[in-house]
This record gives structure tokens, C-alpha cells and sequence, in this order.
């Protein structure tokens, strides 16, 4: 960050000072425990050049409602290169100008439960990810007017949310819910103005094609996260698939080929950190 102007410097520390904002539940991150630990300088600055890079992308490129994505675990044994995603908004800043905001789920800690929330590109990018590398996707220009103003709404964005988290739940179940099944439930629920419950919502995803990620999780595996991790269960899973070690959940993946696929996003734009150090 060294090379860095004082205005861009001041850009950057209004990413962060933005803040968190949660709509429910304490500090909390995307599947992970919350060990208190100080963050490096390095990886603050880093996450706010990341926050940076990715508001000058968005700020130019004329959108105002996008699924933002970020690495922030190393899903590579599974062929996945993002781990998270959220739905990331424009609005006025109340100066003339405009900020970006991000709505998501997070898991609490590392718990059974999770809860939505509001923050800043800073905050989205402080969270220690595996790769400073983000991904975003526009959505057509119907469905982001649809979604602004929904979007701005808190009792809207917790509608299609259910607190009880599974990293790996079952996506054609209602029993768990992890991030980035919130996401295209709550798309869903902007998409098709007759749905209004989680079941309604994932049988209109059936009907638009969306297809998840089959894990290859062996007994061994499973039995070892559910012992070890209380925001990992399988129990929402058909037995069939599961003793078939045939694990399907929400990937960000497999949300951006559908979102391609069923014509309601664009293909995504991918921004990279040079020199993060991963």
C-alpha cells in the first residue's frame, strides 16, 4: 500500500470504516471458527486493495445489483475456485456519491447457526480468504431493478433465511441452510414474484435448471466433519446419495454457470490481486 496516494489511502479506510452492519447474531465468518487472533498488516492491507480494485471495477462498469464472490477457502480437491458469495448493491452515500454493499450469510463462529449480514467491500475482503481473488457476475437490468429496492429491505432479505447452517446442506431440503443456498433462494424469491417460502423457492430452481456440486465425500470423511464440526451435518441428505458418497450442496460455481445457463446473469468478471502472497 506503500504506493499508495493520501486520497486513495482515504479510499481505502472508507471501505473499512463502512463497516459491519449484521441484521441479526454477533461477529461471524463464512463456515470457519472465530479464534480471537490480531490481524497481519499485510493481510489488512491487502484486503482493502482487494476491496479497492473490486469497487473501481464495479463502480465503472454501470451495474447496480451483482453476486459477488470471493476465495475465501482452498477448495481445489473439489475443482471449485470460490468458496462464497453474496448479493452486492449500489446506493446513494448520502454525499452526492454513491458506496457498494454487500448482503450475505454467515456462518456464527463456526456453530450450528448462521445469520445475514450488511457490510462494506472492506469488511467483505477482511476475512482472511485462501486467495485475493473475487469473482462478480451481472445480473440482466430487470432483475437488478427488481432486487434494488428489495434489497434495501431488512425483513425482505430474511425472509428465505433459516438459522440453522449446514456448510454442505442439502439444496432440495429446507432442514439446513448455508451461504450460498441463501443466495439464489433469496434470487429466487426477486425472480418469481409467487414465491414465498424455501420450498417454493427450490422448486422454481428446479424448474430454472439450477444443478449443484456432487462432492466426493467417502464414510470416513463424513463421519470425521460431522464429529469434528458442529456447521457441518448430513443428516438433510437423501441416504441413497449420501452412502453413495455422492454429496450435493450450493457451490458459487455451479450458481454462475446457472445464472448463465437460465439467462439471468452475464458471465463473470474476474479481478485478481497481484502480489497477495498466496
Amino acid at each position: 500500500m506503500s504506493a499508495c496516494d493520501g486520497t486513495f489511502r482515504q479510499g481505502l479506510a472508507a471501505l473499512l470504516v463502512a463497516g459491519v452492519l449484521a441484521v441479526a447474531g454477533p461477529a461471524a465468518w463464512a463456515g470457519r471458527s472465530c479464534e480471537p487472533q490480531k490481524p497481519a498488516v499485510r493481510s489488512l492491507e491487502s484486503g482493502l486493495a482487494m476491496a479497492a480494485k473490486t469497487l473501481q471495477a464495479l463502480q465503472a462498469s454501470g451495474e447496480r445489483v451483482v453476486i459477488l464472490a470471493r476465495s475465501g477457502q482452498d477448495l481445489r480437491k473439489y475443482g471449485l475456485r470460490y468458496s462464497h458469495f453474496g448479493l452486492a448493491y449500489q446506493q446513494p452515500d448520502g454525499q452526492g456519491g454513491t458506496v457498494w454493499r454487500v448482503v450475505h450469510k454467515l456462518n456464527t463462529c463456526g456453530t450450528a447457526t448462521s445469520d445475514i449480514y450488511r457490510q462494506g467491500l472492506g469488511e467483505f475482503f477482511l476475512d482472511d480468504p485462501w486467495r485475493y481473488e473475487a469473482a462478480w457476475v451481472a445480473l440482466t437490468p430487470a432483475l437488478q431493478e427488481r432486487l434494488l429496492p428489495l434489497l434495501l429491505d431488512d425483513a425482505w432479505v430474511l425472509r428465505m433465511h433459516q438459522r440453522a447452517y449446514s456448510m454442505v446442506s442439502y439444496p432440495w431440503s429446507t432442514r439446513f441452510q448455508q451461504s450460498n443456498q441463501w443466495v439464489i433462494e433469496t434470487l429466487s424469491m426477486a425472480a418469481e414474484p409467487g414465491v414465498a417460502t424455501r420450498e417454493a423457492a427450490q422448486a422454481w430452481l428446479r424448474f430454472k435448471g439450477y444443478e449443484p456440486t456432487a462432492l466426493k465425500l467417502g464414510a470416513f470423511e463424513r463421519l470425521g466433519a460431522r464429529i469434528t464440526a458442529a456447521n457441518i451435518s448430513f443428516d438433510d441428505h437423501p441416504n441413497e446419495k449420501r452412502f453413495a458418497d455422492r454429496i450435493e450442496t450450493v457451490t458459487v460455481d455451479s450458481a454462475f454457470d446457472w445464472l448463465q445457463r437460465a439467462g439471468l446473469g452475464q458471465r463473470p468478471v474476474e479481478i485478481q490481486l497481484q502480489a497477495s502472497g498466496r
